[in-house]
């Protein structure tokens, strides 16, 4: 049986919640013997769901359900384990430091971590392997021959797992295969999802081709369409002024009205409670370096107007005496403190107080200080178009992709960029904020 993507997330997620009841199940058994469901039911079901509930979003924000990081590699044993670490510190401290179950389990605690562990690798490694067996992949037919097809069809070979399978590449595209011959391999192969050419739909007799797949229960997609679904963000080689039309970009004006109350009322309440740390982190960077403790940038915001960015100071006083430079992930223009903060994202945090001006949203396209936007107007495509939203403190494009500092890495962010305006919603902004939350105790 073939799965979709959000077919297997699901599986996952639901083996994922039966491997944590199983190892509570047998932790008791072991304590208790034939007495261990009535201990189940009677004071450890309640506080454990509660825990196990927190794990699988700890799961989540470590990107344990991201289908294309779903490989058995050393990069995802460390993954899985420093999730099982963090997971074992908060059930400590929901047990022990909020004491409202009526229980502070030593031994079953104990008990369930060692068996969730071992019973959660070995789930998670089966899983990643049948999730890569061929007969329960999407037989996938491709045609054309550029950049952007190459780029698919080699990702895909490395990652079975998402669920597809390149049977046939037709690299000349129609121009090597007749509807007649086209149907005829279709059939021969098993083919259950055709990818075209984005172009190739303006052509009424390329058109017919495709409609001609349809009619006979085979999914066809352009070009654009399936690499957005593989990779979630949008090609750009791929994409024109009409593309932006008939994808709607930049529409969605009552989201983003509700997303602007709600985000002023979260501003308040973060900027009371988080004020004692604001205060300290305010006074350690004026004592241990000369200069303001609040930086202030001119960046570019929605429909292109300019903003002053304010960020708790992380570099020397002097530090672009010689004019805007771009900022390096190990920047030696950062003092002592101004690393850390950096590291922990904690010199964002007067960005609050932009967010209350109307200046950012929390989730949005990283705004750019405007002499790169010149720059980048003038050599990335539909560069203008990611200033059609408000920007954000964090973004999809953040969580997506390595610190970017050149021309070349801000393209491949627009990419993104473009899939959040195309796609965004409630959901996606959670999902991106939960993301962001990685990054403060484990680095991508």
């Amino acid at each position: 049986m073939k799965l979709s993507s959000t077919a297997k997330i699901i599986v996952l997620f639901l083996g994922d919640v039966a491997t944590l009841y199983a190892s509570l199940l047998i932790a008791l058994a072991l304590r208790y013997g034939g007495r261990f469901f009535q201990e189940f039911t009677e004071s450890h079901a309640l506080p454990f769901s509660l825990v196990f509930a927190i794990w699988i979003l700890v799961f989540y924000i470590a990107g344990l359900y991201d289908l294309l990081r779903l490989r058995n590699n050393i990069d995802f044993i460390k993954t899985l384990l420093l999730a099982l670490l963090i997971n074992t510190l908060l059930a400590i401290a929901v047990f022990y430091l909020v004491p409202l179950f009526g229980i502070t389990p030593k031994t079953n605690l104990f008990l369930v971590i060692a068996l969730f562990a071992v019973i959660e690798v070995w789930w998670r490694r089966t899983f990643n392997v049948r999730a890569s067996f061929r007969d329960g992949l999407n037989s996938v037919l491709i045609l054309g021959d550029d950049e952007t097809t190459a780029e698919i069809v080699a990702e895909l070979k490395k990652n079975a797992q998402v669920g597809y399978e390149v049977k046939l590449w037709l690299k000349r595209g129609l121009d090597e295969a007749t509807p007649e011959r086209l149907d005829a391999l279709v059939k021969k192969h098993h083919i259950n999802l055709a990818v075209f050419p984005t172009h190739a739909k303006h052509y009424d007799t390329h058109a017919k081709t495709f409609y001609e797949l349809l009619a006979s229960g085979i999914q066809v997609l352009d070009l654009s369409s399936f690499y957005e679904l593989v990779f979630r963000k949008i090609p750009l080689r791929e994409t024109d002024e009409a593309w932006f039309l008939e994808n709607h970009i930049g529409q969605g004006k009552f989201y983003d009205d509700l997303k602007r109350g709600m985000e002023v009322i979260s501003a308040v309440f973060l900027s009371i409670v988080l004020s004692p740390l604001l205060i300290v982190i305010a006074i350690l960077v004026r004592i241990t370096s000369r200069g303001p403790s609040i930086y202030r940038q001119a960046r570019i915001g929605e429909q292109e107007k300019p903003f002053t960015l304010f960020k708790f100071r992380t570099m020397k006083a002097d530090a672009e005496r010689g004019g805007a430079q771009w900022a390096q992930p190990n920047d030696a223009r950062s003092t002592p403190i101004g690393r850390f903060l950096r590291y922990a994202h904690l010199d964002e945090l007067p960005q609050l107080a932009n967010i209350l001006k109307g200046d950012l949203s929390f989730v949005g396209p990283r705004p750019e200080r405007p002499e790169f936007v010149t720059l980048l107007e003038e050599k990335v495509p539909h560069y203008k178009i990611r200033h059609l939203v408000r920007p954000g403190i964090t973004g999809w494009a953040q969580i997506n992709y390595r610190y970017g500092a050149s021309v070349e890495d801000a393209e491949e962010k627009l990419q993104y960029d473009i899939y959040y305006l195309k796609n965004r919603s409630l959901i996606l902004d959670v999902a991106i904020i939960l993301k962001t939350i990685k990054s403060f105790f484990v680095q991508a």
